[in-house]
C-alpha cells in the first residue's frame, strides 16, 4: 500500500473525516491490502457496536406501478411490457401476519410511486399494521412526497424512510432520470425526512451508467455529511426494457468495498447486503456481510408477484432469499459466523 493511500486509510478508520478528493483517491487505488484492511477494520467497528448480529427485514413489494420514468428502473412508466400489480391492503395484512409468525419485526413496504396509495390509504393501512403488531417497526420506501405527507405518515406510525439518492452529482442524476425528476427534491425530500424524525435511509447504485470515481466520492462525502441512518448501495443491474440495457453490470468488489468504507464512515449505520448483490454474484450477500454490511431483506411479498417486482433483470426473488426460507438464510449467515436478529434492529446511538 503506497504511503499516502495508508495514511487516508488510516484515517478514515480512526472515524476522521475525508475530503471527497481523499475518497477519490481510496477508490482509484483500492487494491488487494487496502481492500483488506480496510474490511478488517469495518467488520471490527461493526462487532463493536452489534455483535455478530443480522438484521433481517420483512420486504413486501406492494405495488409495481410507478408514475415516473427513471432510465434505468424496469418498473419506469414507459415499459409497456412490464406486468403491472398492486396489492390490496388485505394482501399486505397477510404479509406481516405471516412474516410475524416467522419472527421479522420490521416491514418494509417499498414499492413504484403508485397514486393510488395516497397518504389516506397509507395512514389506514400502517395503523392496521401497528395496532396488530405494536412490537414492530414500519419502514416506508415509497418515493419522493411533501412534507405534508411525510408527515402523516409519520404521525400515523412510520419509523423509517429509505429514498435512495441515487447519486450525489447533480450533472449525473440528470443523466438517470427524466427531467420531470429534480436531484434538488430528492435531496430536500431526504432532509425534510430527517427533519421530521424518521430513521433516514439513502443509498446509490455502483456502477451506474456514466459514473466514475468522482462521482462515487461525492456520494461518500454526502453519506458522511448527510449522517444517514441507513444506507442502501447495490450493483448497477441493466433491465432489457429500458434505455440502459446495454450497459455492463456494476462490481461486486466494488460495492464491497465501499461498503467497508461507509462502515467505517459511520460504524452504527444499519448497512443492508442487498437483493442487488445477490443477483450479480450467488455469494453476494455472504460477501457483503464480510466487508461490514449487517442488514438483509428477505421479500416477504405473494409468490405470485415477486416475478413482477422487476427493477432489473434476473432479480433473485424465490429459494433462499425468501422470507419463507428463514432457516436457509440462517444456515447462510451461520456459515460465515453470524446470527439472525429477529429484534426490530434499530440503529444504536
Amino acid at each position: 500500500m503506497e504511503p499516502v493511500v495508508r495514511s487516508i486509510a488510516e484515517r478514515l478508520a480512526e472515524g476522521r473525516p475525508l475530503t471527497e478528493q481523499e475518497y477519490q483517491t481510496l477508490i482509484e487505488q483500492r487494491e488487494g491490502e487496502l481492500t483488506a484492511f480496510l474490511r478488517e477494520q469495518a467488520v471490527s467497528r461493526r462487532r463493536a457496536i452489534y455483535g455478530n448480529a443480522v438484521f433481517v427485514r420483512g420486504l413486501i413489494e406492494i405495488s409495481n406501478i410507478c408514475k415516473n420514468d427513471c432510465l434505468y428502473c424496469g418498473i419506469r412508466k414507459s415499459n409497456g411490457q412490464c406486468s403491472r400489480y398492486r396489492l390490496s391492503e388485505q394482501e399486505i395484512l397477510a404479509c406481516t401476519e405471516e412474516g410475524y409468525a416467522l419472527g421479522f419485526r420490521t416491514f418494509v413496504l417499498q414499492g413504484g410511486e403508485d397514486p393510488f396509495f395516497t397518504d389516506a390509504v397509507l395512514e389506514k393501512l400502517i395503523g392496521q399494521i401497528k395496532r396488530r403488531h405494536p412490537d414492530c417497526a414500519v419502514t416506508l420506501s415509497l418515493g419522493e412526497r411533501s412534507r405534508e405527507s411525510y408527515e402523516r405518515l409519520f404521525a400515523a406510525g412510520a419509523d423509517r424512510y429509505l429514498l435512495r439518492h441515487e447519486t450525489a452529482e447533480e450533472g449525473h442524476y440528470r443523466r438517470l432520470h427524466p427531467e420531470a425528476l429534480s436531484y434538488q427534491n430528492r435531496m430536500n425530500c431526504l432532509k425534510t425526512l430527517q427533519e421530521i424524525g424518521y430513521q433516514v435511509g439513502c443509498g446509490f447504485m455502483v456502477g451506474s451508467p456514466f459514473q466514475t470515481a468522482a462521482h462515487l466520492a461525492k456520494d461518500l462525502k454526502f453519506v458522511e455529511t448527510f449522517s444517514p441512518d441507513m444506507c442502501g448501495i447495490g450493483p448497477f443491474v441493466p433491465h432489457q426494457e429500458t434505455p440502459f440495457a446495454a450497459f455492463p453490470a456494476g462490481s461486486a468488489e466494488l460495492t464491497c468495498f465501499l461498503l467497508s468504507v461507509i462502515r467505517l464512515i459511520k460504524p452504527n449505520i444499519l448497512l443492508p447486503a442487498t437483493t442487488a448483490l445477490g443477483t450479480v454474484h450467488p455469494r453476494g450477500r455472504e460477501m457483503g456481510i464480510e466487508a461490514g454490511a449487517n442488514v438483509v431483506m428477505p421479500n416477504l411479498s405473494p409468490v405470485s408477484v415477486r416475478k413482477k417486482y422487476e427493477l432489473y433483470d434476473h432479480k433473485i426473488c424465490t429459494g433462499e432469499e425468501s422470507a419463507q426460507c428463514k432457516d436457509c438464510l440462517q444456515a447462510r449467515m451461520r456459515s460465515i459466523g453470524y446470527e439472525i436478529a429477529v429484534d426490530r434492529g434499530d440503529i444504536k446511538k
